[in-house]
């Protein structure tokens, strides 16, 4: 060979997607074919060197859950460096998954391949929609140098050169990719896609036009003279004349080598030969500079029920049942580390982005609504276990000076920020188990004979505390010993609901309900006035100011800058006659605005610790869009191309609003639900900041991302939606506008209409999309849905911290468990990880599976180095770890100095300390 003669590196691989436009079983299928040929192929072609598994450990699990006893040649493969696993358990949507939900999945990638010793060193990203800020970081955090890529930046190739300033161009598919902290990987896009050296052919007479186009075409961006070509496509079957074809190819083209090869050799000699100096790309990757028509950013509005449901089990999992088992482990309970690993593996499954990004089948989603409800089912089970193992351990003896009617309760906050919340929570009194020899409705007579539900609650220092009761009348219960069979029980359920007060950052607080047959005048009343005036329209406490119209929009007014802002809560309709990747408005189509129109508006809570106003509206909207849609679609018709307007059918578009204050809160909490009997179309929630500024922020993987408003000069999409994890916010200097979803993961900011935030809370569309015809009827999102938001008004830049800390508290429900009177070595309150640092956000508390160490992860949302400093629970050192939790003998002495952007681990002995 000589020295400049071009290599040209045929990688083969398939793209494999589990479940897309067929159901998971169906896709199964065709991998258990796929790989079967795939071992075949190596027994039977020595000359067939190398096989790529996308990245994804999951399809060797898929693989040899069919056949388990094809482990060994699948480790011999390994052995013999021609298979290579990982990083990745799950190919996942980077900007729909949370950031612990991205390291969980490196974690069991590098723990799935490690036990076939055979683990891949590549940042693989073939097809995700757009790329996340900080995934320099996190790979060299778990040792990896390069990543490989499909979206996000232009590969120029004209000339070698890029236009003046850009970060989003490369002459070459190889760039530097990198992180907000400085981080940075070498990066490699397929600028010919993934796909660009499939089905090679073996007949001369059809290989040399097939080798002159791919070519030339890889030529012009590769910075070195080694080529890649990707053997493969999304489900690609494998290429078993692939050495036939590549004999052709040398017979016809002498001047360059062909090799088969694999990502490390491949990496390594680009490594090589690649220019010292080379374009630097910063931060996401989504598409930025582009037409902005196949950013497929609207994939997070598809299907926004499956996104809610997402939310509610990675909460449950990263934020509550982790940080609450190890709690409970460093008090002395085992660590469930086999059955989180189950539950993180079963959510993971739903995280592909066809999967999650809602651009699948009807099918696919029957699926992964049962593998949610698995998953989230194991996570409260091990939160309410490890809560019960806690509270045992509380002495609440001091409650016994009200009488042996006293009951506690114990509130645990995991969020990792400190706050107050209003709860609702059962008491069960005079519980009575029984056994089958007993007649349970003499029984349940008896229990209502003598208990009742008069009484107060009061805290941990004896206070009493503002609440309602609820009786739920003599219940049926039960409860499972680990040492003998079932017990049930019946007993008096009350439900109460009261306000908090300020509970500890990942610790709780212990209140008690006291039954009393007659009320004393003390217990009866609360000193705390209504938040309700003026006829109902206004609601306020001592930061926020509610003031409710009469076409249901609302002002609020922070009390403490002195802002207002109005306008907020007009909800507004549009047709879509676009798909579940890409929302496409109807040529010609107004929206339908709740603006000036009439709303039902009434109070249906007003208590001391919270009010809540109702507003009911009501659109008539078209029913679908109008017949030529179908035969659009039927046709294949692009997209773009599409004339279908909106049908001259009509129905009602019924919205019921529940705004509710809190007595010590910072926002307004939102719920809506929506009954659509509508298709093809988009609402949305508008709430506009003005703000005096042309940058927002959004809440992404590890990272508060800046992005602009205003789309780049070649977007050509009338539309410029974007991702958001917990919220997005507008801000200038004088005033602010966060907002926080649950599951509400698109979002609009309208900088030529008052600097608005448009919230997307539904997107009905009725197909797929993509290369082929696949009916979605259930997209459409028919019947009930709900969406809930928080809307945090502040003062400026100097406070935005402390409204994203209130939006991701939000996210986090309070834990409740009921305990009795007792001893114990633990407080009535406590803090088991307290912690303080300007700019720093709290990501999550674990149990390291190898040391048994903690594992507290916090990040930096700002580019300005602050102080973390905290004070865990019983640990006698504290160290800096990673993301991969490696040990460390970097010591931190109570305060580390956390650098812009920076992900920061901290790893630490969880040993009991003294209490009381």
């Amino acid at each position: 060979m000589t020295a400049s003669k071009r290599v040209v590196h045929v990688i083969s691989h398939t793209h494999w997607d589990r479940e897309w436009y067929m159901p998971y079983e169906a896709h199964h299928v065709k991998l258990i074919e796929t790989l079967d040929t795939l071992l075949d192929t190596f027994e039977n072609d020595p000359e067939f060197r190398s096989f790529y598994l996308d990245g994804q450990t999951i399809v060797v699990e898929d693989y040899l859950q069919v056949y388990p006893e094809k482990r060994e040649r699948i480790q011999q493969l390994c052995d013999e460096g021609k298979l290579s696993l990982g990083p990745w358990y799950i190919l996942q949507d980077e900007f729909l998954t949370s950031g612990e939900a991205n390291v969980r999945n490196l974690h069991i990638g590098r723990r799935d391949a490690a036990a076939f010793k055979s683990y891949s060193r590549l940042g693989y990203f073939p097809d995700s929609f757009g790329n996340m800020g900080q995934a320099a970081q996190l790979l060299k955090e778990a040792g990896i140098d390069t990543a490989v890529f499909g979206r996000g930046v232009k590969a120029t190739g004209f000339n070698n050169r890029v236009s003046e300033g850009a970060s989003l161009e490369s002459p070459y598919s190889e760039l530097i990719w990198q992180s907000p902290d400085g981080s940075s990987v070498l990066g490699i896009l397929f600028a010919n896609w993934y796909n660009n050296g499939m089905e090679i052919p073996v007949d001369p007479a059809k290989a040399k036009p097939y080798w002159e186009l791919r070519l030339s075409r890889a030529e012009q961006f590769a910075s070195t003279r080694h080529l890649l070509l990707m053997n493969g496509c999304d489900h690609q079957p494998v290429q078993t004349n692939l050495s036939a074809a590549l004999r052709t190819a040398r017979e016809l083209f002498p001047d360059y080598e062909f090799v088969h090869s694999n990502f490390d050799d491949y990496v390594q000699a680009v490594k090589a030969e690649m220019p010292r100096t080379l374009s630097v790309a910063e931060g996401e990757l989504r598409g930025q500079q582009t037409d902005g028509w196949y950013s497929l950013v609207n994939t997070a509005s598809a299907r926004i029920y499956i996104k809610q449901l997402n939310q509610r089990n990675q909460t449950q999992l990263e934020k509550i049942a982790e940080p609450m088992a190890a709690i409970a482990h460093g008090l002395g309970k085992p660590y469930p580390h086999a059955l989180l690993n189950y539950a993180w593996k079963t959510l993971m499954q739903n995280h592909p982005h066809d999967s999650i990004c809602g651009c699948s089948v009807d099918e696919v989603y029957h699926e992964m609504e049962t593998r949610f409800a698995k998953s989230t089912e194991v996570g409260k089970r091990l939160t309410a276990e490890s809560a019960a193992f806690i509270a045992a351990k509380i002495g609440t003896s001091v409650f016994s000076e009200h009488g042996e009617e006293a009951t506690p309760i114990v509130l645990f906050n995991t969020s990792g920020y400190e706050g107050s919340s209003v709860v609702t929570a059962k008491v069960e009194l005079s519980r009575r188990f029984f056994d089958q020899s007993e007649d349970p409705v003499a029984i349940s007579a008896e229990v209502a004979a003598r208990t009742f539900a008069n009484g107060f609650l009061v805290d941990d220092s004896g206070g009493f505390v503002p609440h309602t009761v609820e009786d739920l009348g003599v219940r049926f219960g039960y409860e499972l010993p680990n040492d003998r069979f079932r017990q049930p029980y019946m007993a008096r359920t009350l439900r109460l609901t009261f306000e908090t007060s300020a509970l500890p950052s990942m610790g709780y607080r212990t209140f008690a309900w006291i039954s009393q047959r007659e009320l004393s005048a003390t217990s009866k009343s609360s000193s705390s006035p209504s938040l309700v005036s003026n006829d109902g329209r206004q609601l306020e406490n001592r930061f926020l100011k509610l003031t409710i119209e009469e076409d249901g929009s609302y002002s609020i007014t922070n009390k403490e800058s002195g802002q207002s802002f109005t306008g907020l809560g007009v909800y507004e309709n549009i047709g879509d006659i676009g798909n579940e990747y890409i929302f496409r408005q109807p040529e010609g189509d107004s929206p339908v605005t709740t603006r000036g129109s009439q709303a039902a508006i009434r109070i249906v809570e007003d208590e001391s610790y919270r009010a809540t106003v109702e507003i009911t509206h009501t659109l008539t909207i078209p029913a679908s869009a109008d017949e030529r849609l179908v035969q659009e679609i039927e046709t294949m018709t692009e997209f773009r191309l599409r004339k279908a307007g909106r049908s001259g059918e009509t129905v009602p578009l019924t919205i019921v609003t529940q705004l509710s204050l809190e007595h010590d809160g910072r926002g307004v909490r939102a719920h809506a639900q929506i009954d659509n009997r509508s298709k093809d179309h988009r609402l949305r929630v508008l709430l506009p900041s003005d703000a005096d500024a042309s940058v927002h922020f959004a809440d992404s993987v590890f990272e508060v991302a800046k992005r602009q408003s205003e789309p780049s000069a070649v977007w050509e999409n009338p539309s410029n939606c974007q991702h958001m994890q917990a919220f997005v916010d507008v801000h200038d200097d004088s005033r602010g506008l966060t907002i926080a979803g649950k599951g509400l993961n698109e979002y609009e900011v309208l900088l030529d209409v008052r600097n608005t935030i448009a919230l997307t809370l539904l997107r009905s569309v009725g197909e797929v999309g993509d290369w082929g015809v696949f009916p979605t009827p259930e997209a459409q999102c028919l019947g009930l849905q709900e969406a809930e938001w928080l809307i945090l008004p502040y003062g400026g830049a100097n406070e935005r911290f402390s409204a994203y800390r209130e939006a991701y508290r939000f996210q986090v429900p309070v834990t409740v468990v009921q305990i009795g009177l007792q001893a114990g070595e633990l407080a009535l309150a406590y803090n088991f990880l307290a912690w303080q640092g300007d700019g720093l956000a709290f990501s999550n508390l674990k149990i390291n599976e190898e040391r048994g160490d903690c594992m507290a992860r916090w990040f930096n949302l700002s580019p300005e180095t602050t102080k973390l400093s905290l004070s865990p629970d019983g640990a006698s050192e504290c160290y800096n770890s990673t993301i991969m939790e490696d040990a460390s003998s970097e010591r931190v002495e109570g305060e580390l100095i956390v650098g812009g952007c920076k992900i920061v681990t901290i790893g630490y002995s969880a040993r009991p300390a003294a209490r009381n």
